[in-house]
């Protein structure tokens, strides 16, 4: 398969990169590295990276990014980074995306564990994530042409232990392997409209 990997550069994206790499022909894509560049704020940056690619057989978002800190000391700008820079970001990437999606292909989104498992200053997070989840499971029914749409939603990775230290208080650290296999899952397998959870 042909695949387009986007965020395959940051810790989440390291992990679909590793387990897709060695049985498909992967696009790696990021903002400054990777194969193709693209700025997966601007929907013109969207359009051109698929109309460089062209057809393929899956897409792969691994991006996003969002505000931690307590809801009574968070404003409308910093509530909102997560609906700008991981809900709508990776919902753009669906939506510019079934001219150039093959027959039975897959879209597979990355949500994450905060919605489900709240932590504190955890609300920017939880929101995104849960209206990922909302998105893929109310797609997934209007999905044409035998496409398919998932989402991965790992808990915190081990590698990433420390840069959310203390954010995360008795929550399992999952392995690379671990989220990778969900990658696979959501890429390879049968599955769609569900939110595979790494835990």
């Amino acid at each position: 398969m042909k695949i387009i990997i986007v965020g395959a550069a940051g810790q989440v994206g390291k992990t679909a990169v590793a387990a897709l790499s060695g049985r498909h022909e992967v696009i790696r894509v990021g903002r400054s590295s990777g194969d193709v560049h693209m700025d997966i704020e601007d929907i013109e940056s969207i359009r051109a990276m698929y109309q460089q690619v062209g057809k393929v057989d899956a897409v792969v978002s691994a991006v996003g990014h969002v505000h931690f800190g307590p809801v009574d000391e968070m404003n409308s700008e910093q509530f909102m980074i997560g609906i700008h820079k991981k809900l709508l970001p990776q919902v753009s990437l669906v939506l510019e995306g079934f001219e150039f999606l093959n027959d039975g292909g897959s879209f597979t989104l990355t949500s994450g564990v905060t919605n489900r498992d709240p932590i504190r200053g955890g609300t920017g997070a939880a929101a995104a994530n849960g209206a990922l989840d909302g998105f893929v499971a109310g797609a997934a029914v209007d999905m044409p042409r035998g496409i398919r749409i998932n989402a991965v939603s790992p808990e915190v990775l081990e590698v990433s232990r420390e840069a959310y230290d203390g954010f995360f208080p008795g929550h399992v650290h999952v392995s690379n392997e671990a989220v990778g296999l969900a990658f696979s899952k959501a890429v390879e397998g049968c599955l769609s409209g569900q939110i595979i959870i790494v835990e």
